[in-house]
């Protein structure tokens, strides 16, 4: 350890009164006795004999200070010493390898900057600056002011020290004299802080010592560079790159000397008003021999700059695209040089689109939008636009993650099940005619977007057109267990359960979130196969790598979430007061949502332009250039604008309407979501349109319509000849039918009327065919339909009571009166 500088600096220390001296020489050959004397002194003579025994026997032998360190653990103090001293010293490589910045900047997929954002509320801690990358003009005036002998101590300024206790033991004003390498030693050491009481003698020893062990472990150079990242400044703001970023907008080494002076100054006394900072600035400059023009004006501006984001490497903080993507990456521990799936280039175009079309509808009461984009093969996440930001009073809000009524959207997934299970065609007839089904102890009586009806139409009409009365015909042929269940089978992961939602769940009642519903749609895309996305550069659904090293997204309202975890590929849900449902079992990396053939005919009517003209026109924000699968949904009271479609690369979702929940003024979704989503399909498609997928197998083209395998024409000789009945019309469930007691019970029937079939009551057969005529008996009854084998012995089921008739009382007799 160096003593060399110690001892050159004891003789220019100022020289203690006669007694204190003849007092203090004798007892340097037993310091340990001495410092036991010492601790119930009073504090400032106490300090003063210490710096004049420390530089007296600066040069003492090792086996002395052991024995003054023995002695001194006698008293509580000297133990602090002794328990601060056990601790190790940490290596220079430790300290800098965990440092780490209040901000951090997200990068898309080539490594751009996107997004940098504050992780660190108690602090502004910017990143780790070299001692080379620090500007001279600021080191020099920073030790001026700190540590003038620092290049030749060893941890401890042994005059300075004397010099300073002398002057507090007289009760005079003088510097500090902790070193840098002693500040830095109680910045890396919560023990040795400063109290608010002040140091003791204990507090002091330790210190001193751990600056003596910090000098003899690290460089200066090491010693410098830390303390130049750790020391706290003004407010929140921790390490002169950070300061150097807030205050005047700079890295450290592009300071200048005015700058660098005011930075020094507040080292030394960080919450001193401004005009003592401007002072000792100035003091510091004309110590080095330049003026201080201009000095107060630069502290101003300064002091005025509003908060901001901090740049993490440089001028490196990106456009700010991204700040609720940004949320869910740093929510998981990321290597420096982790780099995110989303595109910069795609990222900035839809947020572009998105405020383009906010802005055309701000007088129509919508304030919010949110768009995401999905590569279709691999599933990553191209951009996440989780809200426009500009107007908006909920920006903060990730609507990407919100969870609200998906409307007409959920309608492809309808007729994809019933198509499955080959209860209708594409070519099938359906009737969109005023329909009321039974909902409990009322009726359900849906209605179109337009408040028309039809008549007959096929189902490719009626899906591309988004009719509301036959997709509602339809999901009661499926029923609303079994849409819940492949709802759920998607990803989407409906709120409530089927029962709860009954025959409303197939115009999109259950709550969704548009990730999870654009990742359904890829799920068409890939030919009905359903895996999780991902936004992991270098990772995929496949290995695991769903939402980082963890696989965690984190969902407003939902205690845990987990994306396909490393080594389960699986993917979790945690939400208050519901229990754990996996979307992705165990090993496995994907699964069938829909056959093939299916996927690939509910794209292709998507895609039809001619039949979605019954509902849209010709010439709709669904029209594209290429080809494009498209479907808009409308929630209830024009809550919520959906537009979700897939082209041959890409899957683009797109919401609008606003946080609040408030309605909007007359906007449907092919006016609210609709441009954006064409937009942004035209952009990314701008260089090559889009192609038509090639029909898989298990399709058949007859009459210029496609039939999935055991489906086909009626013997009527196809579409728009009858009208095709399913499942049981009459009586619906939960009917309650009263007998009329002015008819005679034998002259009453009731009808019952549905699909061909074999009709069972109470399991006694009534016949068979599509209508028969029953004699009806109070009770609670089960009717049955068997279907043939062209349904695979399908069973529905309806339950229903009839009740006896009651005469209407006689009317009272009123007598006149006179």
């Amino acid at each position: 350890m160096t003593t060399g500088p110690a001892r050159s600096g004891a003789a220019s220390a100022p020289r203690p009164c006669q007694a204190v001296r003849a007092w203090a020489r004798p007892a340097l050959r037993r310091p340990a006795s001495l410092l036991t004397a010492l601790l119930g002194a009073r504090r400032a003579v106490l300090l003063g004999a210490l710096a004049l025994l420390a530089s007296a026997s600066a040069s003492a032998s090792a086996s002395a200070s052991a024995s003054a360190s023995a002695s001194a653990s006698a008293s509580a103090s000297a133990s602090a010493s002794a328990s601060a001293a056990d601790v190790p010293v940490p290596a220079f490589e430790a300290v800098r390898a965990a440092h780490a910045p209040s901000d951090l900047t997200l990068r898309d997929r080539d490594g751009v900057p996107l997004h940098t954002l504050r992780v660190d509320p108690s602090v502004r801690r910017g990143p780790w600056v070299a001692l080379a990358d620090v500007s001279p003009a600021l080191r020099h005036p920073l030790l001026l002011s700190e540590d003038r002998r620092f290049w030749d101590h060893g941890g401890v300024d042994w005059p300075a020290l004397a010099a300073g206790a002398w002057a507090a033991a007289w009760n005079q004003r003088t510097r500090g004299a902790s070193t840098v390498t002693m500040q830095l030693a109680a910045l890396l050491d919560a023990s040795l802080a400063r109290p608010p009481g002040g140091r003791d003698l204990g507090d002091k020893l330790a210190q001193l010592r751990r600056a003596r062990q910090l000098e003899a472990r690290w460089s200066k150079v090491e010693i410098l560079e830390a303390y130049l990242n750790v020391v706290p400044l003004r407010g929140e703001l921790v390490g002169l790159s950070a300061a150097a970023d807030q205050l005047f907008g700079k890295h450290p080494s592009g300071l200048d000397a005015l700058e660098s002076a005011l930075l020094a100054a507040l080292v030394r006394a960080p919450n001193a008003t401004p005009a003592q900072v401007e002072r000792r600035a100035c003091d510091l400059l004309g110590a080095q021999g330049l003026g201080c023009a201009g000095l107060g004006t630069t502290l101003a501006q300064a002091l005025a700059r509003p908060p901001g984001p901090l740049r993490v490497a440089g001028a490196d903080r990106g456009e700010m695209l991204a700040p609720h993507f940004a949320r869910q990456w740093f929510a998981t521990p990321r290597a420096p040089d982790a780099r995110s799936t989303l595109d910069a280039r795609v990222q900035r175009l839809a947020l572009a689109a998105l405020r383009r079309q906010l802005a055309e509808l701000r007088g129509r009461g919508v304030d919010d939008g949110a768009v995401v984009v999905l590569d279709n093969a691999s599933g990553a996440v191209l951009a996440w636009v989780g809200s426009a930001g500009r107007g908006s009073a909920a920006a903060a809000v990730d609507a990407v993650l919100a969870r609200r009524q998906p409307g007409s959207t959920i309608k492809p997934f309808v007729y994809g099940l019933a198509l499955e299970q080959r209860l209708v065609g594409a070519g099938s007839v359906l009737d969109d005619a005023p329909l009321a089904l039974a909902a409990g102890a009322g009726l359900y009586a849906p209605r179109n977007y337009d408040h028309a009806y039809r008549g007959p139409v096929t189902v490719r009409t009626a899906l591309a057109s988004s009719l509301n009365v036959p997709a509602v015909r339809v999901g009661a042929m499926v029923g609303p267990e079994a849409l819940f269940e492949r709802l759920q089978r998607a990803g989407l992961r409906p709120s409530e359960s089927g029962g709860y939602h009954g025959h409303a769940l197939a115009l999109g009642s259950a709550d969704v979130t548009l990730l999870d519903l654009a990742n359904a749609y890829r799920a068409l895309a890939r030919g009905g196969r359903v895996s999780a996305p991902h936004w992991v550069a270098g990772g995929t659904a496949a290995t695991g790598r769903g939402g980082g090293a963890d696989g965690r997204l984190v969902e407003p309202g939902a205690r845990e979430r987990r994306v396909l975890e490393p080594g389960a590929q699986e993917r979790r849900l945690f939400e208050p007061g519901a229990q754990e449902r996996r979307l992705f079992e165990p090993g496995t990396q994907e699964r069938r949502l829909f056959e093939p053939a299916v996927a690939w005919l509910v794209g292709d009517i998507l895609a039809d332009p001619a039949a979605r003209a019954a509902g849209f026109g010709l010439d709709s924000p669904l029209v594209t250039r290429g080809w494009a699968a498209v479907k808009t949904g409308t929630s209830k009271d024009m809550r919520d604008n959906w537009c979700v479609g897939w082209s041959e690369r890409y899957t683009v979702g797109v919401w609008v309407g606003n946080a609040s929940g408030a309605p909007m003024h007359g906007v449907s979704g092919v006016e609210g979501a609709a441009p954006v989503w064409r937009e942004v399909i035209g952009a990314l498609h701008a260089g090559q349109p889009s192609r038509a997928p090639a029909p898989p197998s298990g399709l058949r083209r007859i009459d210029g319509e496609w039939w999935l395998d055991g489906t086909g024409p009626g013997p009527a000789g196809g579409p728009g000849r009858d009208v095709a009945v399913f499942g049981i019309q009459r009586p619906r469930d939960g009917s309650v039918i009263a007998l009329d007691p002015e008819i005679p019970p034998a002259a009453q029937r009731l009808v019952i009327e549905g699909a061909p079939g074999r009709w069972v009551l109470g399991g006694r057969v009534l016949g068979e065919g599509s209508r028969l005529e029953w004699l009806p008996r109070p009770g609670r009854h089960v009717l049955q339909r068997h279907g043939g084998a062209a349904e695979g012995g399908r069973v529905e089921r309806v339950r229903f009571e009839v009740r006896p008739g009651q005469a209407a009382p006689s009317p009272p007799v009123r007598r006149r009166r006179d």
